[in-house]
């Protein structure tokens, strides 16, 4: 039952070995440390390996850069598997030795129920051609391969394990996978290839509360979202565990469940136990399974050399050779032809170890660089990148806005000093205002566009070239729109998101920025070529010297950050975070702002007219309170009225212009005081700034061709991870009022279809319950209670149904604000309270959960000692001003030390999500539209005979995306309207 999907666990990280090296870390350290790992078997002795090998194939792809060997086939999971099987061979572990394949997809669990793993996405197109591979290369190894129709590899392992100590040996299993932990016992064990540590009968309990021979009862209670297996609702493993560990059995349970207290419980269990008595049959592995090979075929025998060798210079792999000892590696042709892109991301490895406080010293200078105007100097450009295996690419066109954008031209980089500009659509030089003084000059020489497009085309589509790029999501949306058929590049680096993943908050991540950084290099400024002001000319009017020299840095700028950057994601543990998420999700909000989301103008005219209309009577009931009247809009009129009129308390004048404060941090604390000018300001304002910015800025952007918006999802800016959006800015609608809830009623479906919301409830709050362990709010989150009453319930001391509604506020308040570091100054200020009885609340919240405050300190000591926090994920999130000597400063980054983890690891969760659901959707054969992501929120357009499938199906990957300690529950609303829906 190996997961396709995330299971919580973070996957292997590795780095591809140049030919003749060790390996070194990650998954290739694992296979070695998963070698040594394995008690080494006396002569005589008789003990069985069994390698989980569907769950060791993804893996190693998701913790492998890409790879290709020199037909331009993908191979970085072959390349892990083959350096794990050499370990286990040429080590001497084990006197037999097996690899374990899932057969197909459908099984026996499949007839009983046919929505078992229903929701799977479809593998990686880089990881389908390398299944066959890593079969070959078990054959080639002289490896038993076991796989059965019908039959999962669990179940395969099940069988032998059961054959095997039947006759009194012993079994070492290879696998972290959580379903297999059913089967350990004496003489079977585990081993997790990730950890390097063995998982024994105590391993195991820690796990699941229970003994190994009780986990499938327990997973038949909890479920299980990523193999969608039922279990009963509302009963999580921690709950499941302790009624298996009262009642014995599943079934003694469910005889029993009538009599149980909890009424919650007892009628999940009741009402559910057909469901939970499926979900065991589902979870229970069939020790009975077929044995495909006699167990004496599993005995470990050395391979054939010819045939080995033959395999392995195939695809390239001169270490594995090496380690084989089977010849020189460096003399054979299959070698001299090897992977290039792993070649070269090792010459960068070994470059950046060179050199590590000048990365670029030594290297070519920057610049000149080649205009390439034929097609006869396009061709060498091309084969060049070909042979190199990358290239680096870079668009230039005349505008910012990626769907809004002309092609100008594109650039290409191989190597460092080594790059082109190839003018698509430049016109006459100069500044067309002036040139209507004087004569016409011709258009510049160039490849006419269509040519050019069609040359370029088989390179940047080539998956055996890995294109480098800088913020690669605005390249791919130009050249994705570009005239004749657009261009869908693949496969990408993005160095914009390689610093992102490495160092989000410690700095920008813009190319001059990193340039200069990591460099030691100022590129050439966009101003310097295109002038400024009135006289400033858009780029397809630059003169083509200029353009190349402007244009031709960008992507030798970029090729040499990642040779910079690429190498260090996986000594500094980016690597996963990399590869998994960001690298991911440039495909999927491609594709989203691509698609956009309609809305309907008529009603924004009319939610226009409404907004005027009140800011207009709201505008004489100011005028009335204030005497006379002035601007509301101007702070300057406003402050006078206030301060020096009114002589009211409080007031501050800027340094700078002498002017009285009135922002809104100052109007709030003067109507809480009851002044009513400051509360119709206040409101005047909120109305002001949505029409200005939603009504009439969502007018101005939705595009006249297809009536829809198209915002752009920024994905490097917030140093917690999440993603931020513009040109309109959709993240920031207010969500509770009228006035957000009127906006969101303007966007709309097309014709035969509904907007679909799926909103992660409360994830922020869970991810506090998970990082601290606090039992009670686990307890509730796993029972479905209401978490705010149940907290009220807990630090005021009330009885379970007494909660009564100001109660569940404050705890409310508090529930969200402790996320935030909040102090009681904050509380009382939210609250409406006394300070000193905001302390109170917040001593008795952390004298209940004590977990909380603890882990608290943590968080803040730990960013005080290594300048950053983590997400459960791995994302390092820096905190700049932690050590500051200011301490408002100081307090300030401890806050943002607090929050950083949750905030943080809720954007890693529905990023994960995001890049899984599209293949789901399109594996389920469904055609709804992923459109935007509103924080903890996902919008899509869905075809009306499909919503009911497509929210069960976003539903089970949302929540089934990661493992948490308590589960992950997800809103889903449909409607005509977004507000409809949400």
């Amino acid at each position: 039952m190996t997961a396709i999907t995330e299971d919580g666990a973070a996957p292997p990280e590795a780095e591809p070995a140049p030919a003749g090296d060790r390996p070194r870390g990650g998954a290739l350290a694992g296979a070695t440390a998963a070698a040594e790992a394995v008690p080494v078997t006396l002569p005589g002795a008789r003990h069985l390996v069994l390698v989980d090998g569907s769950g060791y194939i993804f893996r190693a792809f998701h913790a492998l850069p890409p790879m290709t060997r020199p037909d331009g086939t993908p191979v970085n999971a072959v390349y892990g598997f083959t350096q794990m099987l050499s370990r286990f061979l040429t080590d001497h572990r084990g006197s037999h030795l097996a690899v374990v394949f899932d057969a197909s997809r459908t099984t026996f669990r499949n007839e009983i129920f046919p929505d078992y793993k229903a929701h799977r996405p479809d593998p990686p197109p880089e990881l389908v051609p390398q299944f066959a591979l890593i079969r070959e290369a078990t054959a080639a190894f002289g490896v038993a391969c076991i796989e059965q129709q019908g039959f999962e590899a669990d179940d395969m392992i099940a069988a032998y394990a059961r054959q095997f100590t039947a006759e009194g040996g012993e079994v070492t299993i290879v696998s972290s996978d959580k379903d297999l932990m059913q089967l350990v016992r004496p003489g079977v064990q585990m081993l997790d290839p990730i950890k390097q540590k063995p998982i024994r009968e105590a391993e195991v309990e820690e796990k699941f509360g229970v003994p190994p021979a009780k986990v499938p009862d327990v997973q038949a209670l909890a479920g299980d979202p990523t193999d969608n297996v039922p279990g009963v609702p509302g009963i999580g493993i921690k709950t499941a565990a302790q009624l298996i560990t009262e009642y014995g059995d599943l079934e003694t349970l469910l005889e029993k469940a009538g009599g149980i207290k909890q009424p919650k419980r007892r009628e999940a269990l009741v009402g559910h136990a057909d469901k939970a008595r499926l979900s065991k049959r589902l979870v229970t592995l069939d020790e009975a399974a077929p044995l495909t090979l006699p167990v004496e075929e599993l005995a470990v025998r050395p391979p054939e050399p010819r045939t080995l060798a033959q395999f392995l210079q195939t695809q390239g792999f001169r270490s594995v050779l090496a380690r084989m000892g089977l010849g020189e590696a460096a003399g054979d042709a299959g070698s001299r032809a090897r992977n290039s892109a792993v070649a070269a991301h090792a010459a960068a490895a070994a470059a950046t170890r060179a050199a590590p406080a000048e990365p670029d010293a030594g290297k070519a200078p920057f610049g000149p660089y080649e205009t390439v105007t034929t097609l006869a100097a396009l061709e060498p450009w091309i084969a060049e990148a070909r042979a190199a295996g990358l290239v680096a690419l870079d668009t230039e066109t005349d505008s910012l806005n990626a769907l809004r954008a002309r092609l100008v031209g594109i650039c290409l980089a191989t190597a460092p000093g080594r790059a082109c500009y190839i003018p698509l659509r430049h016109v006459a030089p100069g500044n067309p205002q002036a040139d209507m003084l004087s004569e016409p000059v011709a258009a510049p020489e160039q490849i006419p566009f269509d040519q050019a497009i069609e040359a370029l085309r088989p390179l940047l589509t080539d998956r055996s070239v890995l294109k480098l790029l800088q913020n690669a999501k605005y390249d791919l949306e130009v050249l994705c729109r570009a005239e004749n058929g657009g261009i869908a590049v693949t496969p990408v680096d993005d160095t914009m998101l390689i610093s992102y993943a490495l160092e989000a908050g410690r700095h920008g991540h813009g190319m001059d920025e990193l340039s200069v950084l990591h460099l030691g290099h100022k590129p050439m400024g966009f101003d310097e070529v295109t002038g400024t002001g009135r006289a400033r000319i858009s780029f397809d009017r630059v003169p083509l010297d200029k353009a190349t020299a402007y244009a031709a840095e960008d992507a030798d700028v970029t090729l040499r950050l990642w040779q910079v950057l690429r190498p260090r994601l996986l000594p500094e543990g980016a690597l996963a975070l990399y590869e998994q998420v960001e690298r991911r999700m440039v495909a999927v909000l491609r594709d989203m702002e691509l698609a956009g989301i309609k809305v309907d103008g008529a009603e924004l005219a009319r939610i226009g007219e409404d907004f005027s209309g009140r800011m207009a009577a709201l505008e004489q009931e100011i005028h009335g309170l204030a005497g006379r009247p002035f601007n509301v809009g101007s702070p300057k009129q406003l402050g006078e009225i206030l301060f020096d009129e009114m002589k009211l308390p409080g007031g501050k004048r800027s340094k700078a212009s002498g002017a009285w404060g009135t922002d809104a941090s100052v109007l709030e604390e003067l109507a809480v005081q009851g002044v009513p000018l400051a509360r119709k300001v206040l409101d005047w304002r909120q109305l002001s700034k949505l029409k200005s910015t939603y009504v009439d800025g969502l007018t101005a952007a939705i595009d006249p061709r297809d009536g829809r918006v198209h915002t752009d999802f920024a994905m490097a800016v917030a140093a917690t991870g999440r993603l931020s959006s513009t040109e309109p800015n959709l993240q920031n609608i207010p969500i509770r009022t009228e006035e957000g809830a009127r906006i969101r009623r303007a966007f709309v479906a097309e014709a035969g279809h509904l907007l679909l919301s799926a909103d992660y409830s409360q994830i922020e709050l869970r991810l506090l319950a998970h990082l601290a362990d606090v039992p009670a709010l686990r307890e509730a989150f796993e029972k479905g209670e209401d978490i705010h009453a149940r907290t009220a319930a807990d630090i005021f001391r009330l009885a379970p149904g007494t909660v009564d509604r100001e109660a569940r506020r404050r705890a409310k308040t508090i529930n969200f604000g402790i996320i935030y570091g909040m102090s009681a100054f904050g509380l009382a200020s939210r609250l409406g309270i006394p300070p000193v009885e905001a302390r109170g609340i917040i001593d008795a919240y952390f004298g209940q959960y004590p977990g909380i405050r603890d882990a608290m300190e943590r968080l803040k000591e730990k960013a005080r000692l290594q300048g950053y926090v983590s997400t459960s994920f791995g994302r390092k999130l820096w905190i700049p001003d932690i050590g500051a000597r200011d301490m408002v400063r100081r307090a300030g980054a401890e806050r943002a030390a607090i929050n950083a983890p949750f905030q943080g690891g809720a954007a890693e969760i529905i990023k994960r999500a995001m890049v899984r659901v599209p293949g789901a959707l399109r594996e389920a054969g469904l055609s709804g539209r992923m459109l935007l992501q509103v924080h903890d929120e996902l919008v899509f357009e869905v075809p009306e005979a499909e919503v009911e499938a497509t929210a069960a199906l976003v539903r089970a990957v949302m929540e089934g995306v990661v493992t948490l300690r308590v589960p992950l529950a997800v809103e889903v609303g449909t409607g005509r309207s977004w507000a409809e829906a949400h």
